[in-house]
């Protein structure tokens, strides 16, 4: 089982980072209080079969010993605004006035050719633990973002309206980070691997899978 998180936040936060700056600065009105945004889309899955002695280049290698694995991909994309208060030329704050996150869990089985059932079975273990974070994914991301509605940053430096860009790009990497590290369904995979000694032995995967998320969580 491959897990991984994407960061999708760097044109996102500067292209919106930009407008909120302008809005709020031509105004100078103060924005209502926000609750972060999240848009959990739903989890995409499709199995792949592959020849062993000839896998496609998109398919993520194969640990030591395996013959086929869940690929679960875990996308996180942050988008934060703001508005800047100059106190000098040099110096400014930067207040967080909003915050959207897109979630997404996208599963790919992959199966060489001519693969048991009982190979299969196993790799939707790896998904129904996969699948059963990913139900949550939204009340985490609810969570990290909701402290961070009304922070203030202190920036500083000679092109103030670049610093106020950083400040919010920093900001939606951490907190991509914040929710990589939360959702972290690896030592539930794991525990589900030994129990089934990576699929060797007979027991149902759906049974161990359970099994795994109860005594991991």
């Amino acid at each position: 089982m491959r897990r991984s998180m994407v960061i999708f936040v760097l044109l996102g936060a500067l292209l919106f980072a930009g407008f909120a700056w302008k809005h709020y600065s031509a105004s100078g009105q103060q924005p209502e209080s926000f609750q972060p945004i999240i848009d959990k889309l739903p989890a995409v899955f499709a199995q792949r079969a592959f020849d062993p002695a000839s896998p496609p280049s998109d398919m993520p290698p194969l640990g030591e010993g395996e013959e086929a694995e869940c690929d679960s991909n875990f996308i996180s994309d942050a988008n934060v605004s703001g508005r800047m208060e100059k106190t000098d030329s040099t110096h400014a704050t930067v207040t967080i006035t909003q915050l959207k996150m897109m979630l997404q869990l996208k599963i790919t089985i992959w199966v060489p050719d001519g693969a048991t059932q009982h190979v299969i079975e196993h790799e939707e273990g790896h998904r129904q633990i996969s699948e059963y974070y990913y139900q949550s994914a939204d009340k985490v991301a609810a969570r990290i973002a909701a402290p961070h509605i009304g922070q203030q940053i202190a920036i500083s430096g000679q092109d103030l309206n670049a610093e106020f860009r950083n400040a919010l790009l920093q900001l939606s990497a951490q907190i991509t980070a914040e929710y990589n590290n939360k959702l972290n369904p690896g030592p539930a995979q794991q525990h589900y691997d030994d129990l089934t000694d990576h699929s060797l032995n007979d027991r149902d995967a759906k049974e161990v899978a359970s099994q795994a998320l109860k005594e991991s969580l």
